[in-house]
């Protein structure tokens, strides 16, 4: 097994909305994909063999959430501070600020997104 993850979909109830503010937030396009039940906005990824993921307005299938579920950590590369300090200008709220977790595992952070879901950010160190 090469990750223990290979998808995830972070839960939202506005999608337009979302799509911004992680956009915003990561400077990136997402990929709109609609399905039937589902509406995914997915983030881009290098190979198809990487974790992979998507925002995911499936009309109550998903719930978000600021304490329930698991917690997944997006790739904050090279600085996760350079995206925290987005956050809020889009609408987020920063929980968790930049915190060591040690010198050889590097950063984390906690913030809350639009939706209402509380979403982790990790950088190595440099």
């Amino acid at each position: 097994m090469k990750n223990a993850i290979s998808w995830f979909e972070i839960p939202v109830t506005d999608i337009n909305r979302a799509t911004t503010f992680y956009e915003t937030i990561f400077g990136v396009k997402l990929n709109p994909v609609d399905l039937p039940n589902i509406k995914m906005r997915m983030f881009p990824i290098d190979d198809m063999e990487g974790v992979g993921g998507a925002l995911a307005d499936s009309n109550g299938f998903h719930k978000p959430s600021a304490s329930d579920g698991p917690l997944i950590y997006l790739n904050g590369n090279p600085d996760l501070q350079r995206v925290l300090d987005k956050v809020e200008a889009a609408g987020g709220k920063i929980m968790l600020p930049k915190t060591e977790i040690s010198p050889e595992y590097g950063f984390m952070a906690v913030f809350f997104d639009t939706e209402g879901n509380r979403i982790g950010l990790h950088s190595v160190p440099v």
